[in-house]
């Protein structure tokens, strides 16, 4: 995409937060680990946007502080943020998240991910879509569509 056509061409680019210092008891295969909002964090930051060569986390479309998870409950529930009120970009964001937490969570897992409030101003409707699962699986069965998001999972070079 060129830079002309971009909708927010010039975005703010945020300070990336310091890696988590591992621990022995992280390589520990007996010790129950829960799932936490820094490791769900972790799994997501790295997302590329689909408009401009930077990360979520770079751009703080995802938060830490934005995530709650309950490793008992099985529930982890993400709020993003665009960088933009009307980017047209946010279910294919919010698809991203959510694929990215399928793929690494254990299936166990119920993810929500939604539009942080006031942020867009199409959120109900964004959140909606993103809350279908029948739209989401055909979504991401659809050859073209599942490609643009292993683009905006993969590592950048």
């Amino acid at each position: 995409m060129d830079m002309d056509s971009k909708e927010n061409a010039a975005p703010q680019l945020y300070e990336k937060m310091t890696a988590r210092e591992s621990a022995a008891t992280d390589y520990d295969d007996t010790v129950v680990d829960k799932i936490d909002n820094r490791e769900v964090f972790d799994l997501i930051r790295t997302i590329n946007d689909p408009e401009h060569p930077r990360t979520l986390e770079e751009l703080h479309v995802v938060r830490q502080e934005h995530i709650e998870v309950d490793d008992d409950a099985s529930y982890c529930r993400v709020q993003f943020t665009p960088t933009i009120p009307h980017c047209s970009m946010a279910t294919l964001i919010g698809l991203c998240i959510r694929v990215r937490l399928l793929r690494s969570l254990p299936a166990r897992y119920k993810v929500d991910v939604e539009i942080y409030p006031d942020t867009h101003v199409s959120r109900d409707a964004v959140n909606k879509q993103l809350a279908d699962k029948e739209r989401v699986a055909a979504a991401i069965e659809r050859g073209n569509l599942l490609d643009v998001v292993n683009q905006c999972l993969s590592a950048r070079a």
